[in-house]
C-alpha cells in the first residue's frame, strides 16, 4: 500500500512538471537512436514499419502507421484544444498580447523555410520539404527550458509557449494546405456532416463528453479515407469543443484538455519518438548532404534570424514590446530552442518525402543535428551569466 502511495506521488509529480514529457521525449529519441545504430537495427526497423498480420484499418497495416496515422491524430487533438483555450482566455485572447508572438511565429517559420529553399532549391526533388525546418517542438523547447535553471524571467517561458502553439497552427494549417492529395470527395462530404454535427452540438451547448469522442473518431475516419492527412481532423474537431465555463467553473474543453495532456506527454510523443528518431547515424548510401544541411541550417540559423530579428525589430518601430524583464541574451537563447524541431519536423518530413525512405532518412539526419545543436547552443546562452535586460 505504501508503495503504491508513493508511486502515485511520483505520478503526480511528473504530471505537473512541465519539463518532464520533454525529458521523457528526449530519452526515448537518444532509445531510437541507439536501436537504429546497433545489431538490432533490421529487427527494430521491421517491428515498426513492417506489414502487420491483421489490422482492424485497412489503411493502417503497419505500426508505424497506427502511430502516425491514429496516435498522432490525438496528439493534434490536444494541440487543437491549446490554441482554442489560448486565442478565447489565454496568452492570444487580445490583440495586444499576441502581437509579438504572432509575428515572431510566421517569422519564425518563414526565415528557416527561405534558408531551406536557399540551399536545396537547387534540387527539385527537394522542394517538399521546405516546410520541415519550420516547426518548433514544445515539448523539447520546454524541456530545454527548464534545464536553464532557475533565475530567468517567467515571461520569457510563457513567450516561448505562446510561440510555440502559434507555430502549431502554422504547422497544422501547412500540412492540411501543402501537404494533401488525391481527395475522395464522397469521404470529404462525409467529413464536412460530421463536422457540421460537431458545431451543431457546441451550438446547442451541449455538455457531455461522449459526443464529442464519438464526433472526433467518426470524424478521423472519414478524413483518412478522404486524402487529407487524418491529423487534420483532431484540430477540427477540438475546435468544436465548448469552453464555455459551467458554475463549478469547468467546462468540456478543459475536461478532455486534463485528461488528455498526461497520455499525451508520456506516452503518444514518446511513441512518436520512438518510431521516428531512429536514423543511422552517418548518410545513408547513395545520399547526399544538401538535405540534411538546408533542415539543419534552417533551424539552428532561420529560427535564431527569424525569431530573435522579429523581436528586436518589432521593438525597435514600437509595434510591441519584449517580454518583460528578458534580456537580449535570453531572448536569443530562447530563439535558439524554437529551432528544436523534432516531433513537428519529422511528421512533416514523412509527409514530404512519403514514396522516397532514402530522403526521409537524411531529412532525419538535419532534423536531429539542428535540433541538437539548437538546444545546446539555447541552453548555455540561458545558462550563463544573467544579464540586465539591454
Amino acid at each position: 500500500m505504501a508503495g503504491n502511495s508513493g508511486f502515485k506521488r511520483i505520478l503526480h509529480h511528473l504530471t505537473r512538471n512541465e519539463a518532464a514529457p520533454g525529458i521523457v521525449l528526449m530519452i526515448c529519441a537518444a532509445i531510437a537512436l541507439v536501436l537504429a545504430n546497433s545489431p538490432l537495427a533490421e529487427t527494430w526497423h521491421g517491428l515498426i514499419h513492417d506489414p502487420l498480420t491483421w489490422t482492424p484499418i485497412a489503411k493502417l497495416n503497419s505500426l508505424h502507421m497506427w502511430i502516425n496515422d491514429a496516435l498522432m491524430a490525438v496528439f493534434f487533438f490536444v494541440v487543437g484544444l491549446e490554441i482554442k483555450r489560448e486565442v478565447l482566455d489565454g496568452a492570444l485572447s487580445s490583440p495586444s498580447r499576441r502581437r509579438l508572438p504572432v509575428i515572431a511565429a510566421f517569422a519564425g517559420m518563414a526565415v528557416p523555410a527561405l534558408i531551406y529553399i536557399a540551399v536545396a532549391g537547387g534540387e527539385p526533388a527537394l522542394h517538399r520539404g521546405w516546410a520541415i525546418p519550420s516547426a518548433t517542438d514544445i515539448a523539447f523547447a520546454i524541456g530545454v527550458l527548464a534545464l536553464a535553471g532557475k533565475g530567468l524571467p517567467s515571461s520569457l517561458r510563457l513567450f516561448l509557449l505562446t510561440v510555440a502553439i502559434v507555430d502549431d497552427l502554422g504547422a497544422v494549417l501547412v500540412i492540411a494546405f501543402f501537404y494533401t492529395s488525391g481527395l475522395d470527395l464522397a469521404w470529404l462530404g462525409i467529413a464536412a456532416a460530421i463536422l457540421v454535427a460537431l458545431v451543431v452540438l457546441n451550438r446547442a451547448k451541449v455538455s457531455a463528453l461522449l459526443p464529442y469522442i464519438v464526433g472526433a473518431v467518426a470524424l478521423w475516419f472519414a478524413v483518412l479515407h478522404s486524402g487529407i492527412h487524418a491529423t487534420i481532423a483532431g484540430v477540427l474537431a477540438a475546435l468544436t469543443v465548448p469552453l464555455a465555463l459551467n458554475k463549478q467553473h469547468d467546462s468540456p474543453l478543459l475536461r478532455l484538455e486534463h485528461a488528455l495532456v498526461a497520455p499525451n506527454g508520456f506516452l503518444i510523443v514518446p511513441l512518436f519518438g520512438l518510431a521516428n528518431a531512429g536514423v543511422h547515424l552517418g548518410l545513408p548510401e547513395g545520399g547526399s548532404i544538401t538535405l540534411p544541411l538546408a533542415i539543419g541550417l534552417g533551424l539552428v540559423l532561420g529560427k535564431q534570424v527569424g525569431i530573435l530579428g522579429s523581436i528586436l525589430g518589432a521593438e525597435k518601430l514600437g509595434i510591441a514590446r519584449r517580454p518583460e524583464g528578458a534580456s537580449l541574451r535570453q531572448l536569443w537563447g530562447l530563439a535558439l530552442l524554437c529551432g528544436i524541431g523534432f516531433t513537428m519536423s519529422l511528421f512533416i518530413a514523412g509527409l514530404a518525402f512519403p514514396q522516397s525512405p532514402l530522403l526521409v532518412e537524411e531529412a532525419k539526419l538535419g532534423i536531429l543535428g539542428g535540433s541538437l545543436v539548437s538546444a545546446l547552443a539555447g541552453l548555455l546562452l540561458l545558462r550563463g551569466r544573467r544579464t540586465p535586460a539591454l
